[in-house]
């Protein structure tokens, strides 16, 4: 009857009325096209080097052949940093301490040296591989360093003999390596298609906590969450092309996709339940994907050749993707944090950058 339809629509409006006053999430519009894109000549078209990073200072250091330049994202200015002198030698890796200030390089020459890039001031050499440096990254004072020469070694840059140990658990190149937001856990891929995951109080008795071997290709791209603890997101080469999501605590596979495409690089968002992966041939693109159901959200698309490197911006808006095309190219990929978020990240930023990392000088 006329009446029961009208209780009826009168029912529908009340209940949109209701739910439509409790906002919901839409998504929203990511920009197709980068903010900037800056040359990067001679940059290594190398899947197994590390050769961007972005400061918590807001500095992007990015190594071209045997030079490390920085571009402030301040000012927009670029300066080179430093080069290294011996004939053939090349940068094989980049990575800013949290300080903003101290930044490790690694040579094909085994080396790592340690700058201060604020003062352009060469610090101090480390020494112990006897391979290319491919992989570097800080935990406060610890720097974890991965070569050719198929081991971790983990240098406390306090110290005059920086190496505290050594990890051997691959059989080929180290070329990713991870702390977990904690500290307490590492994540280590090689060209032995192997993931190690290890513990942080552990790593004197050089035994990883778990030894995955589910990858078919190499594991390069790796990913801790920020919000959730023991969450390890892992990418795969040619061969593989997957992105795997596993329990760290446990060792577990929690989620495995098909991506069709070389996995260079992973990032999660900070402000956001997303994940973002770039990839070689045959579309070099960057991904946006909705976590935990995968759904594909964006695409971002421009660069010529594959897309090896990312890096996120201080405030995790911004991406900076480096690319065998010799470009680097700028993206707003993700969204504002909220303002509760936000507040707790520029907390544990402005401690971050009080605390400078105390380098022995050699």
């Amino acid at each position: 009857s006329a009446s029961n339809e009208q209780t009826h629509l009168r029912e529908l409006f009340t209940e949109n009325r209701l739910t439509s006053a409790t906002p919901r999430k839409t998504f929203r519009n990511i920009p197709q096209a980068p903010e900037r894109i800056l040359d990067a000549p001679e940059i290594i078209d190398d899947y197994y080097l590390n050769l961007l990073d972005w400061s918590t200072k807001n500095e992007v250091a990015v190594a071209l052949g045997s030079n490390v330049y920085l571009w402030n994202g301040e000012t927009g200015k670029v300066a080179q940093l430093m080069q290294v002198d011996n004939g053939d030698e090349y940068i094989t890796s980049v990575s800013w301490a949290k300080d903003g200030r101290h930044v490790a390089i690694g040579t094909s020459g085994a080396e790592i040296q340690l700058w201060d890039a604020q003062a352009a001031r060469h610090i101090r050499t480390l020494r112990g591989h006897l391979a290319r440096v491919c992989s570097l990254d800080w935990n406060d004072s610890c720097l974890a360093s991965g070569s050719r020469d198929k081991n971790v070694l983990m240098h406390d840059v306090r110290i005059r003999e920086s190496v505290t140990s050594r990890l051997a658990g691959h059989e080929q190149e180290v070329c990713g390596l991870k702390w977990s937001p904690s500290g307490n856990q590492l994540a280590s891929g090689g060209n032995d298609n192997l993931l190690h995951i290890w513990d942080a109080s552990m790593t004197s008795d050089d035994t990883y906590l778990h030894r995955i071997e589910q990858h078919t290709a190499a594991v390069k791209a790796l990913a801790w969450c920020p919000w959730q603890s023991n969450l390890l997101a892992s990418g795969g080469g040619t061969a593989d092309r997957c992105i795997k999501f596993w329990n760290t605590h446990s060792g577990a596979l929690l989620n495995s996709i098909d991506t069709h495409s070389q996995v260079c690089s992973l990032l999660w968002n900070h402000n956001d339940r997303e994940i973002l992966s770039s990839h070689g041939y045959s579309q070099n693109q960057l991904c946006l994907w909705k976590y935990p159901s995968m759904t594909k959200m964006a695409e971002l698309t421009g660069h010529t050749s594959r897309v090896l490197h990312m890096a996120p911006s201080p405030d995790g808006c911004r991406v900076v993707s480096a690319a065998a095309d010799e470009t680097l190219r700028f993206w707003k990929v993700f969204d504002q944090p909220t303002p509760a978020s936000s507040r707790s990240e520029r907390s544990k930023g402005s401690q971050g950058l009080m605390k400078s990392i105390n380098i022995r000088h050699l």
